[in-house]
């Protein structure tokens, strides 16, 4: 594992959005890297301030795709800088129903076990939703097809958006511990220790039961086994990582071509 740049670097301080953070500049296929500063991914924007989406502006973003369900863009949003011209993805596939972790807070113990199962049993399933391979696959179709800067969010920026930054690595030839590590960054990007108090309150006070701090910092963070849950069982189901990119349409010869046009 051959890192490029320190950790710190790689996160993009915001007030109002979580987990910005730049996903390239990894060590890559055939000697390359990926480069910096062009695959960006975070948490929601529904409380950018006027300076943060003037820093989001600078990227000059051409593509973003947006992984939540319909019910959690109506709840939050999504703010865009001036003149944001970039090409957004997005679907409405599935139902209106309130995400997973919603109703695992409320119908659950909240201890720091039951944040575990339920993120182990979240990542076995989530690569097969039929929701997540439609975005997944139409997000390397563009980057295929357009030039320029990517961002790939959810509401955190670490379950879905850290599966699909983790298959991109995995296509452009990067190791998995350097995809593991870039992974484990929402640990110290998305501010856990800072956050936690105030998301616990919030938390008793929606649910009316109080987590405990471990709960809280469990299911704000991450743990590299719960992406390994998640190859694993794509391993499982298709045989190989590349197995299951094919069903998304990213065989042999397009992972080829991807790896020229971004590497080369």
């Amino acid at each position: 594992m051959v890192e490029l740049m320190p950790a710190p670097a790689r996160i993009l301080p915001l007030e109002g959005v979580e987990n910005f953070r730049d996903y390239g500049g990894y060590a890559a296929a055939d000697g390359a890297r990926m480069p910096t500063g062009r695959f960006w991914r975070s948490a929601h924007h529904a409380l950018a301030t006027p300076g943060d989406l003037s820093k989001i502006g600078d990227l000059n973003l051409a593509l973003v795709v947006d992984l939540r369900r319909p019910k959690e863009r109506d709840a939050n949003p999504t703010t865009r800088p001036a003149g944001f011209a970039g090409e957004v993805i997005d679907n409405d596939f599935g139902d209106q129903a309130e995400a997973p972790h919603v109703a695992f807070l409320r119908e659950t113990d909240l201890t720091t076990e039951s944040a575990q199962a339920f993120f182990h049993d979240y990542y076995a399933k989530a690569p097969f939703e039929p929701r997540h391979k439609e975005l997944f696959a139409r997000y390397f179709e563009g980057l295929g097809r357009l030039d320029g800067t990517v961002l790939i969010h959810c509401t955190a920026g670490k379950d879905r958006t850290g599966v699909l930054a983790a298959l991109t690595h995995h296509v452009l030839g990067v190791h998995r511990d350097d995809a593991i590590a870039d992974y484990l960054l929402t640990n110290e990007a998305a501010r856990l220790e800072a956050r936690a108090p105030t998301v616990a309150k919030a938390l008793e006070a929606q649910l009316g039961k109080t987590p405990s701090d471990a709960a809280v910092r469990a299911f704000l963070g991450v743990d590299g086994a719960y992406l390994e849950t998640a190859f694993a069982a794509i391993e499982a189901e298709h045989g190989s990582v590349d197995g299951y990119l094919e069903t998304l349409g990213v065989d042999a010869a397009a992972a080829a071509r991807l790896r020229g046009k971004i590497l080369g």
